[in-house]
């Protein structure tokens, strides 16, 4: 039996990981698609490493697009086998791969009428919506802690990861030469005390453990409430300099958990009197699969709902839908507050809202979330003074913001609590994946001093063989 990590090794997106038996069955862990890593990108997600006509069975953790966004092309492939999942993930993977196909082609449209100009290749969107309405058709439901025997060599089971709505970590158990083998991917850990959802659930001893590390060297722990520190942008930005705060988010998670938040304030009278507003045709879509699936909620959001019915809506607010209105905004010069996907600022509409307000002084760009160092979002992060946007260059001049504790993923702690259920000497092998390499080689050594001994660090397509 062997594991082949084919994505998020030594970097954030693209997960996919396929567990392999010794009679041949193939399991993929996540299909997800690369963003924000340059030049590499396209070719990366070109090309899988492996062929998608052999993999027997899938098994996605989550919804959001560095899990599943290449599922679709997965499909064109050829592969024909079952795509389980929890209901919730079943539902916003379909809006979410729809919006995807769209969004590739429209960019794709834009990015070519530029390069047409440079006289370089055009680009091709990676599938179509018809080819994600295609792949759909594969998922299979499956509920938290429900054992599924999917042949009498290999069961598996998920419990929920409190990351996002309807996210999972995966647990195997392998059954070869009359002995278990028990495989935990732990997907993305959300927060123990997440603003919306419940904290991740214990789950069985694994011998052997793929986990994320996106903040193995990080806490969130470093800021004042959430609410507070959005009043206070929102009325610097907005009240005192009449400017645009542009929030890149993504769609499923840190939206609702902004809009949330927003609510909060207004239920403390303390939501700065101006417009804000949702611009991303699937927000709406996604925000109604949250509110369908009350059951994932933690207690202080059932507490809220006994005196507000709907915890993301609030004065002022305002979902956008077509492109017409968002284009709109741009041309809007009084103050609002746009959140907007993608949270990474790679895709989709905010990167125009960003283009359009970039270089404004008075405006702010506040990201609340992780981004790739190579994308548009990490790029401001790192307080560059100049970015590309669709191939031009624009300098800085609008102030960036970062909120760390709004991240879905754990920090170092919430990590080594999730593990709190296992014991180190039992576990042969620890596999970080998820996460960049050098704050993967911090997160080692802390788990090292926690008794984890065996710890592995896989690079792109390599191969590891288990006991």
């Amino acid at each position: 039996m062997h594991i082949t990590f084919h994505g998020a090794a030594r970097n954030v997106t693209g997960s996919k990981h396929i567990v392999q038996l010794n009679d041949g069955t193939s399991i993929l862990l996540d299909c997800g698609l690369f963003q924000g890593l340059g030049e590499k990108t396209e070719d990366m997600n070109e090309h899988f490493g492996f062929n998608p006509r052999k993999v027997d069975y899938m098994i996605l953790s989550h919804a959001h697009i560095d899990h599943c966004g290449l599922i679709p092309k997965l499909v064109a492939e050829g592969y024909e086998g079952p795509i389980y999942c929890t209901a919730p993930t079943m539902e916003l993977a379909r809006i979410l791969l729809m919006d995807s196909a769209k969004i590739q082609q429209q960019d794709a449209e834009y990015m070519n009428r530029q390069r047409k100009k440079r006289n370089e290749t055009e680009l091709t969107a990676l599938y179509t919506e018809e080819q994600a309405m295609e792949a759909l058709r594969l998922f299979k439901i499956v509920e938290y802690n429900d054992e599924v025997e999917v042949t009498p060599c290999f069961k598996f089971k998920l419990t929920d990861a409190g990351h996002v709505i309807g996210s999972a970590a995966i647990h195997l158990s392998i059954l070869e030469d009359g002995k278990y083998t028990n495989i935990t991917f732990s997907g993305d850990v959300g927060r123990y005390g997440d603003l919306l959802l419940r904290s991740p659930q214990k789950f069985p001893q694994a011998d052997y453990i793929m986990l994320e590390s996106t903040y193995g060297d990080s806490l969130h722990k470093d800021l004042g409430p959430i609410e507070d520190a959005l009043r206070d942008i929102i009325h610097d930005t907005c009240i005192a300099k009449r400017g645009k705060v542009i929030i890149p988010a993504f769609s499923v998670g840190r939206t609702q958990e902004l809009l949330y938040a927003l609510n909060g304030l207004e239920l403390r009278g303390q939501l700065p009197d101006v417009n804000y507003y949702v611009d991303s045709p699937l927000s709406l879509q996604a925000t109604q699969v949250i509110k369908d699936h009350p059951e994932v909620y933690n207690k202080d959001v059932i507490e809220v709902m006994k005196v507000d019915h709907d915890p993301f809506m609030f004065k002022n607010l305002r979902f956008v839908q077509s492109t017409e209105e968002s284009m709109a905004l741009n041309t809007d010069t009084r103050p609002s507050v746009i959140i907007s996907s993608s949270g990474m600022a790679e895709a989709g509409r905010v990167r125009h809202h960003i283009r359009n307000n970039i270089n404004n002084k008075k405006n702010t760009i506040l990201m609340v979330g992780y981004a790739e160092p190579s994308s548009l979002g990490g790029h401001l992060i790192r307080g560059d003074k100049e970015v590309y946007i669709f191939g031009d260059r624009y300098d800085v001049k609008a102030q960036v913001c970062v909120i760390k504790s709004m991240s879905a993923h754990g920090d170092y702690e919430d990590l080594l609590h999730f593990l709190n259920c296992q014991n180190p000497e039992d576990v042969k092998k620890l596999f970080l994946v998820h996460g960049e390499y050098d704050v993967q080689q911090k997160f080692a050594d802390t788990l090292r001093d926690k008794g984890f001994k065996n710890i592995e660090i896989p690079y792109q397509h390599e191969r590891v063989e288990l006991e």
